[in-house]
């Protein structure tokens, strides 16, 4: 795709966006990426269909240790008409055939978090780019672990935060960038998504009809229940904190330096297995993680941000998001912006869709037709292409190591300090002081997509 018209074609119009840097050097010849995918479940699969939509993208190899899973993966490329690529399975190591392969660029990794640590610094070892699902590590060390590795090879290593590139973020993104809100004080956002069809279902289908997880189920039941009863934290932090980083310039001359976070009681999945299974012996199980955390991080340029995790409760889907300043607010949970002295009333809201037509973000104005269809509203086109342009170009990902281990570590963090009585945590500068240079190009142009 050329996109070396992107000024022309997509600025235009939108007074104010004078954001874009010189010297932006486009690559003319532009090779097919070739891929292996780690893990090819749900998740896995929705790259997969990504990927066959393109005609500069190879899929060389996938790997998965479960049959179920290579199967559906396979149908996809037959009703695509597409080669079936190299298969890897047998064991949580048959992945390391796939990295040991000279013909691919570039792996997708969409297994269980517990295995994206290991994963993702053998990839880069074998000299691979890395786009790594969320989250990158368990602990606070495997984010060390991964950014050393990252030092020792200089192998791109991407975090695929979608909601980086959801539509009306991106028009907030533009909205905060031309000095909508004014200087910016505080932030809200987070994940907040009745998730209780997917941690339990009957081992049929992928969502609900049961309450049961673990290996007998299928999906991310088999998995990502058990976090909920072994840890008590904010267990998946980066669709709030991706898109609040990018607004308050995190790691490129602003930083998070600690945060505190507190965890509510936890009925709220025992009562949902009691409703749809009565009598059901998982209604006993004590989950650990509570129903709803909240995390309050300070930041070095003096603004606030409050993440939250709430998955258990019956509940509407929203981010929560939330970006305030000097002249207004936008709340995504209601659809409203208030810009004072422009907005059609005094201390009343605006509908949001108002404003982000006006500020819609050159990429999205651009790039819309191709996104159309894709999953979760388009934005995951728009991640994924991300990715492989950068792979393509042989350039640094638009969401780099350290923006990927900034948003990921906050699992563990949270979990420290609510186990420490909620004490506040020392946040990790994985930058070593290189934030206070580094300037912020997240979707300044379509150089990187």
């Amino acid at each position: 795709m050329d996109r070396r018209d992107f000024v022309k074609n997509a600025a235009v119009g939108l007074a104010g966006l004078t954001i874009l840097p010189s010297g932006i050097l486009f690559a003319k010849d532009r090779d097919k990426a070739r891929l292996g995918y780690i893990g090819v479940g749900l998740r896995g699969r929705n790259h997969i269909t990504a990927g066959l939509l393109r005609s500069d993208i190879e899929i060389v190899a996938i790997c998965d240790t479960q049959e179920s899973s290579l199967k559906l993966c396979r149908e996809q490329f037959v009703k695509a008409k597409k080669k079936l690529p190299v298969e890897y399975t047998g064991g949580v190591d048959a992945y390391k055939k796939l990295l040991a392969r000279k013909d691919i660029d570039g792996v997708i990794i969409s297994t269980p978090w517990e295995f994206h640590r290991d994963q993702s610094i053998d990839a880069m070892r074998a000299g691979k780019y890395v786009g790594c699902e969320v989250v990158a590590g368990i602990t606070t060390q495997d984010h060390w672990d991964i950014l050393k590795v990252y030092e020792e090879t200089k192998v791109p290593y991407m975090t695929l935060e979608n909601v980086c590139y959801r539509r009306d973020v991106m028009a907030a993104l533009n909205m905060v960038r031309q000095n909508v809100f004014g200087e910016l004080v505080h932030l809200e956002g987070g994940y907040q998504h009745d998730l209780r069809p997917v941690l339990f279902n009957d081992g049929k289908q992928f969502y609900g009809g049961g309450a049961e997880f673990g290996p007998q189920t299928v999906g991310e039941a088999q998995w990502r229940t058990q976090y909920n009863i072994e840890r008590n934290g904010d267990i998946y932090p980066t669709h709030g904190a991706g898109p609040i980083m990018n607004y308050i310039d995190i790691n490129r001359g602003n930083r998070f330096t600690n945060l505190v976070s507190f965890s509510s009681k936890s009925p709220g999945l025992n009562a949902y297995i009691k409703k749809i299974a009565p009598g059901h012996k998982n209604a006993d199980i004590k989950f650990k993680n509570g129903d709803i955390i909240t995390t309050t991080l300070n930041c070095a340029n003096g603004e606030t941000v409050l993440l939250s995790h709430d998955t258990h409760l019956p509940r509407p889907y929203s981010l929560g998001f939330r970006v305030q300043g000097t002249e207004g607010i936008w709340m995504d949970v209601n659809n409203s912006v208030y810009i004072e002295g422009k907005s059609k009333k005094y201390d009343e809201w605006d509908k949001a869709s108002e404003w982000f037509e006006k500020y819609d973000h050159p990429l999205w104005k651009k790039y819309e037709h191709l996104a159309e269809g894709a999953g979760h509203g388009g934005m995951d086109w728009f991640v994924f292409n991300a990715f492989v342009e950068a792979v393509k170009q042989k350039k640094q990902t638009p969401i780099d190591i350290y923006d990927s281990l900034t948003m990921s570590v906050i699992t563990p963090l949270s979990e420290k300090s609510i186990a420490d009585g909620n004490m506040p945590q020392e946040f990790p500068d994985f930058t070593k002081g290189a934030w206070k240079e580094r300037k912020n190009t997240f979707a300044l142009d379509d150089s990187g997509l």
